[in-house]
């Protein structure tokens, strides 16, 4: 007597648990910032600067911190390192309550909350959970996960920007806090596995065979054949150039408007399209990613974000302007699961976490690098112009970079049971 399958394999319920995870990390530290912003340079009586040097060092303390995150999963498994930050992100939330007026004591906090989110609500260790859970649909659900932060970001600074006229910036991220240990962390706690194996399952729900059991968790790299491979180098490079070019033209999208007379209305009507294109980028990348070869998916978004910058630069300031800023977006949408998606397809799980660590690690310091080469640019030149052609001109080098990686060493077979292209090779090729 064989057992039943169940109708609805369990890790599409890990997908949404790794979706109401991630509701309240970016979301509420990278969207919300600037809803913040005002409210921290009056409370502390500082200048922007300084304010703003407050984020700078959450995204830095965080970025250093990721490959060892990376680390710690691949040792402890991803769930119990989810749920010791998760709990640790929520505490520090609610710490803000006692944060006096000190710029040190702000910095201290943003620190900490950088720490705490860059292990816990944030898309690596997600990714490392989805992408032993899923092989053949893995690209979707990379996708799907993260629409946690596509609808976080659309949420999260509304209710932000609420709570901060009622109550004040302090009480905003207890509230935050409270909401995280009261909402994800239990859902976290109750349903998320590190494997289908702790259930009793295969990837995708396959049923136990020959060709399920090479696909299982250790087939991969070390690490150091990892750090020693060129593919891996090359990935860095574009991880890093598209990194540093989609933040730098999102992050001053609306004064790219602005400069150049738009009305405040149309400019923000400009960063609304940015989410649109990121919630659509990342449903329609995962999707193509299970259907076609993961470069060629990179640079068709990539090549639209480079399109949207050649369009800024131009200096239209009609529809096809607003056009340009979806397409940017789109980039943004799509960077975050093709850089999981990628690495796992060319170096397999069983360092997954390390590597994907280090990639997203300087993915968000290039992206840092590039927002303030984007204001250099314009204190330079006192126009984004120049700026801007430079990153689109990095953008089109990831497209060339691109098309310079081979085929996946841990292919899959699509559901019609024809290989993805380029053909799987053998792991010791």
């Amino acid at each position: 007597m064989t057992s039943k399958r169940p109708r609805i394999f369990y890790g599409w319920l890990i997908v949404f648990a790794s979706a109401v995870g991630l509701f309240l990390g970016a979301p509420l530290m990278v969207f919300s910032f600037s809803v913040f912003f005002k409210s921290l340079v009056l409370d502390f009586h500082a200048s922007r600067a300084a304010v703003s040097f407050a984020f700078s060092l959450f995204n830095f303390v965080g970025a250093l911190w990721l490959p060892g995150t990376g680390v710690l999963i691949d040792r402890f498994g991803a769930k119990r390192v989810i749920l010791v930050s998760t709990l640790l992100f929520g505490l520090v939330l609610c710490s803000a309550w006692w944060v006096g007026s000190g710029l040190w004591q702000l910095y201290l906090l943003f620190a900490a909350l950088g720490i705490a989110m860059s292990s816990g609500p944030a898309p690596v260790p997600y990714g490392v959970v989805i992408s032993h859970w899923f092989d053949r649909h893995r690209g979707l659900a990379l996708g799907l996960s993260m629409m946690g932060i596509g609808i976080g970001s659309i949420v999260v600074p509304m209710l932000a920007q609420r709570l901060i006229t009622i109550f004040g910036w302090r009480m905003a991220f207890a509230i935050f806090g409270a909401a995280v240990l009261l909402l994800p962390l239990p859902v976290l706690a109750a349903f998320l596995q590190n494997d289908p194996s702790q259930r009793g399952l295969q990837p995708d729900g396959d049923e136990r065979n020959q060709a399920s059991e090479l696909r299982q968790d250790k087939q991969g790299l070390t690490w150091h054949e990892i750090w020693h491979s060129p593919t891996f180098w090359i990935m860095i490079c574009i991880f890093s150039l598209a990194g540093a070019g989609v933040h730098g033209a999102i992050l001053h999208m609306s004064a790219i408007f602005t400069d150049k007379g738009v009305t405040a209305e149309r400019a923000a009507i400009a960063t609304s399209l940015v989410g649109a294109g990121a919630l659509l980028g990342r449903l329609c990348s995962g999707y193509l990613l299970d259907r076609l070869f993961a470069p060629r998916v990179a640079i068709l978004f990539y090549g639209a974000t480079a399109l949207g910058m050649a369009i800024l630069c131009a200096g239209n300031i009609g529809t096809i302007a607003l056009a340009s800023s979806f397409l940017v977006g789109l980039g943004m949408g799509a960077e975050v699961e093709t850089m999981g998606y990628m690495i796992s397809r060319y170096f397999g799980l069983r360092a997954f976490g390390t590597a994907y660590g280090h990639a997203f690690g300087s993915y968000m310091l290039a992206g840092a690098a590039g927002v303030f080469l984007m204001g250099a640019g314009y204190d330079r030149f006192h126009s984004y112009t120049v700026p801007l052609a430079g990153f689109c001109g990095a953008m089109l080098l990831t497209l060339i970079l691109l098309t310079r990686l081979g085929p996946y060493r841990y292919g899959v077979e699509a559901e019609t049971n024809q290989p993805i292209k380029p053909i799987e090779v053998p792991s010791g090729a």
